[in-house]
């Protein structure tokens, strides 16, 4: 099986099943490793691992490095112009329901993280607060406080 780890996202190593065999490396503690490459002695821990995202940050000799692996079913999803785990770029936020924006926290030019509140929006004598679907910069606001929206009508855009 051959796999790919790129390293602090501007290094790729391509590492193969008989690469993986020919590594010296002893578990000295917890995620802690001695490890022998090229007659060289390096200490190495794995600071913290994501193993569903296969995303590891690895200490070697003082040094941290963020290390990312792809293995053969990642690379072929990538070649095919997919990628795992990608989200939607939404760029643009419709009135999920009709109602009356009670309140707009946002303005144009500003810069939001993802689920930070942007309106409130009442509907049906509910007060729905409408969050960032991701960060961004707001483009345009399409509505007003106060102002009663349909269904579908668009209230903000991105950058």
């Amino acid at each position: 099986m051959n796999f790919k780890v790129q390293v602090n996202s501007n290094l790729e190593y391509p590492i193969t099943s008989k690469d993986l065999s020919e590594l010296d490396a002893i578990n000295t503690l917890d995620k802690h490793y001695h490890v022998l490459h090229n007659n060289q002695s390096f200490q190495a821990e794995i600071s913290s691992s994501d193993f569903i995202n296969k995303q590891y940050t690895v200490k070697i000799n003082n040094n941290t490095y963020n290390v990312n692996i792809s293995n053969a079913l990642d690379m072929l999803i990538s070649q095919m112009g997919f990628e795992v785990g990608t989200q939607k770029e939404i760029n643009a936020i419709h009135a999920p329901m009709p109602g009356l924006i009670l309140e707009i926290n946002i303005e144009v030019g500003q810069e939001v993280k993802e689920n930070e509140a942007l309106f409130i929006l009442e509907a049906m004598k509910m007060e729905n607060i409408i969050t960032s679907p991701r960060d961004g910069i707001i483009k345009s606001i399409k509505a007003k406080q106060g102002e009663a929206v349909e269904k579908k009508q668009l209230l903000i855009e991105f950058e």
